[in-house]
């Protein structure tokens, strides 16, 4: 895992973003709120954070920013791997470490480092930069992803998760445990005497079912899901398996209050 400078992540942002504006966009003004109309399909942002880590405060104030969006589903997943600076992460999850070096491992890049986030489960973005992050959304809806209608509600006791049928497609459904505002006050590391509220925080992930394509249903029981301080959900359905996770192709958010 690496820390690169803020500097040398903008800069290759910069010109990732020039390329995408010149070939793609062809003009030079650019939308930099992603706004699609409603039967457009939302965008997945996974942003790996730290509460050990100086250069991720501003990267979890955007994901708050993005998390208003209706139409981006924004996921905060903090990770284990620099609790030895002197700050055990009281939210990390070995599990999200894992993701982030999975992802890393399917692009066949060493880019593992914080504040990072994922687009759509394939292009990664210096975590603060949120121009960037919403460019990648743009840059990443092709070939079927976030194309796939996803819906869920709470039923009684039960969270119904539907999904329309996309013919070629398949993957794996899972579903999140979320707290949307969590503060935290860090004692020592880095971030000492800082409060630092993280947004949309991943408690719990669960694998739902493998989607072969077709319509279908999944019912999950809500006990799987509530726990102190989980107050929403997001179910997502992405190509590949958690070991090898390719790009997101529906996903669905929903408050549990």
């Amino acid at each position: 895992m690496k820390r690169v400078t803020i500097d040398e992540l903008k800069e290759r942002t910069k010109v990732k973003a020039a390329t995408l504006l010149s070939g793609a966009l062809g003009v030079a003004a650019v939308m930099v709120t992603v706004t699609p109309s409603a039967a457009d399909p939302r965008a997945v942002v996974e942003l790996f954070t730290s509460q050990g880590c100086s250069s991720c405060p501003p990267a979890d104030k955007v994901l708050g920013e993005l998390a208003k969006d209706p139409n981006v589903i924004a996921l905060s997943l903090p990770v284990d791997y620099w609790d030895y600076l002197g700050w055990k992460d009281t939210l990390a999850d070995s599990r999200f470490s894992a993701r982030q070096k999975a992802y890393s491992g399917m692009r066949g890049d060493r880019d593992v480092y914080t504040p990072q986030a994922v687009v759509n489960g394939s292009v990664h973005v210096l975590g603060s930069d949120q121009a960037g992050i919403e460019q990648a959304a743009i840059r990443t809806k092709t070939d079927g992803v976030m194309s796939v209608p996803v819906t869920m509600k709470k039923s009684g006791m039960q969270m119904e998760v539907a999904v329309a049928a996309a013919n070629g497609k398949s993957g794996e459904i899972w579903i999140c445990a979320v707290s949307k505002q969590v503060p935290i006050t860090i004692a020592r590391g880095e971030n000492r005497g800082h409060q630092i509220t993280y947004h949309n925080v991943v408690r719990n992930i669960l694998k739902v079912g493998d989607w072969n394509g077709k319509a279908g249903s999944w019912s999950v029981p809500l006990e799987n899901i509530a726990r102190d301080g989980v107050d929403a959900a997001a179910v997502y359905i992405q190509d590949g398996n958690r070991d090898k996770p390719g790009p997101m192709l529906g996903a669905a958010f929903t408050s549990l209050n």
